[in-house]
C-alpha cells in the first residue's frame, strides 16, 4: 500500500471511529520511523483537504520513562487541527470516540518563528508569548492502544482533542519547572505531577521539537499552539465523568463526558 492508501485507512478508522490492527502487524511490516512520518504528511495533507486548518503540533512520549519504555531517543510529534478544539468547561460525546484517554499538559503560544538547529530551552522561552494550561485527549485508532512506534506516528501520535484552560500568563511569571498538576476525574486525584516530568522542563520540548522539525526543512511559526507533553499519564475516560486539571498559576481546566 502507498503512504497515501495507509494515510486514508488511518484517517477511515478515525471518522468512523473503528478500532483497527497495528498497520505494522500486515499493512506495512518493518515500517521505519522515517517512514511513518512520512505516512503521517499524508494524512496532515488530507485532513488540510477536508478544511481543517493547523492550531499547531503536538509533543509525545516526554517523559523520561516513556521513552525508556518505547526504546526511544526523542520525543515524536504530531498536529492539532482545528475541529479537534473543545471549549474550556464543554460536555463530550463518548460515541465521538473509540478509546479515550485524557492527560494534563502545558501549552505555549509561540510569539516569534523558531528554526533549529541548535534551538534552546531558554530560546524557546525568550519567544513564547503565554502559556496556559491543558487537557489533550488521546485516542488511539489501534486496538487496545496497542501499537509500535512507527504505528503512533503514523496515526498522528494518537491526536484527537484538546481543551485550552483560559488564563494565560507570561513564561517568565512562573518555574514552569515547578508547575504542580493535579488530574482529577469526578473529584478524585486520578494523577499529579510537576513540569519537570516534560523533559526536565516543558520548553525543553518546544526546542526538541524545533530542532527534529529542521531535519525535515521545517519550524515553528508564530501564533502556533504547541502542546508540551503530558505532565500526568493519560487516564481512561468513560460515560458521565467529570474531569479537571488543576495547574499552579494557570488555574483549571476541564470538561465532561456525555453519551
Amino acid at each position: 500500500m502507498s503512504n497515501n492508501e495507509i494515510a486514508k485507512y488511518l484517517l477511515d478508522a478515525e471518522l468512523n471511529r473503528r478500532d483497527i490492527e497495528k498497520i505494522t502487524l500486515d499493512k506495512v511490516p518493518g515500517l521505519t520511523v522515517e517512514e511513518a512520518y512520512l505516512i503521517q504528511e499524508e494524512l496532515v495533507k488530507l485532513k488540510l483537504e477536508q478544511g481543517h486548518s493547523i492550531i499547531g503540533p503536538k509533543m509525545g512520549l516526554t517523559s523520561r520513562a516513556k521513552m525508556v519504555q518505547m526504546n526511544v531517543e526523542e520525543p515524536i510529534y504530531g498536529y492539532i487541527f482545528s475541529n479537534m478544539v473543545i471549549q474550556d468547561g464543554a460536555e463530550i460525546s463518548l460515541s465521538d470516540y473509540i478509546h479515550p484517554k485524557v492527560e494534563a499538559e502545558i501549552a505555549f503560544i509561540l510569539g516569534k518563528d523558531l528554526e533549529g538547529p541548535g534551538i534552546t530551552g531558554a530560546q524557546v522561552l525568550a519567544a513564547t508569548d503565554y502559556v496556559c494550561g491543558a487537557l489533550e485527549i488521546i485516542d488511539s485508532r489501534y486496538e487496545n492502544f496497542n501499537f509500535t512506534l512507527p504505528d503512533v506516528i503514523a496515526d498522528n501520535a494518537s491526536s484527537s482533542r484538546v481543551v485550552f484552560g483560559n488564563k494565560v500568563r507570561k513564561p517568565e511569571e512562573l518555574e514552569l519547572d515547578l508547575v504542580g498538576t493535579v488530574l482529577k476525574i469526578n473529584g478524585v486525584i486520578k494523577d499529579l505531577g510537576a513540569g519537570a516530568a516534560v523533559l526536565g522542563h516543558p520548553a525543553n520540548s518546544v526546542a526538541m521539537l524545533a530542532n527534529m522539525l529542521h531535519r525535515k526543512g521545517e519550524n515553528l511559526k508564530a501564533g502556533q499552539v504547541i502542546l508540551t507533553g503530558g505532565i500526568t499519564g493519560a487516564v481512561q475516560l468513560s460515560y458521565g465523568d467529570h474531569v479537571t486539571a488543576k495547574l499552579d498559576g494557570l488555574g483549571e481546566v476541564g470538561f465532561s463526558v456525555g453519551e
